[in-house]
């Protein structure tokens, strides 16, 4: 199968029109990656350096990006870095590298999930759908749900429904996946939440991979909210188990 960068992958137009940017060096695995996509329905798109990848983001507007971490002309994690102040499109980093500090360094400029190399492009698909899928509620009965009033927590105000928070009056900006753990946490403010918890709740259950990177999202989101790590109003460690929902004080 031959793309041209930039240009979408013939196929099938999906039922519901998502669009993915794959982005890799290596054209060999962006086509192979590419091929599952469109048979599964995705509308895809290419870029094979890190300034096409951006300039592609603003054009394509994508649903997901699935983003190598050693990208020629600008690096995986500052086309990251640089995407998200533009787009909150679900963002899979590929990485042939194992070294932790990889990984950590993706998700903490706002990458959603990471795969290691080599990795199975039907493995990708299920990272893919997982997201997908995530519930925009806390409730999983499938029934339309009714706007709630905004959950607050001290100078804390999160509207689900408009999946908006703001901070002393003021908007904070965070991406999809930092929205959905905090909701996860704020449905349940009584609740310590384990880190296979929240994974079950914001991934997916059948996420298999390193459970840490709850821990990279959560210092990001406590970043956004200007919670002392050391003595966190909003976000609360529990030594041992995990993490829970504060008051704000």
């Amino acid at each position: 199968m031959s793309q041209s960068a930039g240009k979408p992958v013939p196929g099938p137009a999906p039922p519901s029109g998502l669009r993915v940017l794959v982005v890799d060096d290596e054209r060999a695995l962006a086509d192979l990656v590419g091929s599952y996509l469109v048979r599964d329905g995705f509308e895809v798109s290419m870029a094979h350096d890190g300034q096409q990848a951006i300039d592609q983001a603003r054009q394509v507007d994508p649903d997901v990006m699935v983003l190598d971490l050693g990208l020629p002309v600008i690096d995986g994690v500052e086309v990251c870095r640089v995407v998200r102040t533009f787009s909150d499109c679900y963002i899979i980093m590929l990485t042939a590298r194992t070294e932790e500090i990889d990984k950590l360094i993706g998700l903490s400029v706002g990458a959603d999930d990471y795969l290691t190399k080599p990795f199975s492009p039907r493995e990708l698909l299920a990272r893919i759908h997982a997201m997908l899928r995530r519930p925009r509620t806390s409730t999983t009965s499938g029934q339309p749900v009714q706007e709630a009033p905004p959950r607050v927590f001290g100078a804390l105000s999160i509207d689900v429904s408009g999946r908006e928070v703001h901070l002393d009056g003021e908007a904070v900006a965070l991406t999809r996946t930092e929205f959905d753990v905090l909701e996860a946490l704020s449905a349940r403010p009584a609740m310590v939440f384990s880190r296979r918890q929240l994974i079950d709740a914001v991934w997916d259950q059948t996420w298999v991979g390193d459970e840490h990177l709850v821990d990279v999202h959560v210092g990001h989101l406590r970043r956004k909210l200007g919670d002392d790590p050391s003595s966190p109003r909003y976000v609360r460690t529990v030594r041992g188990i995990g993490y829970r929902m504060g008051d704000g004080r």
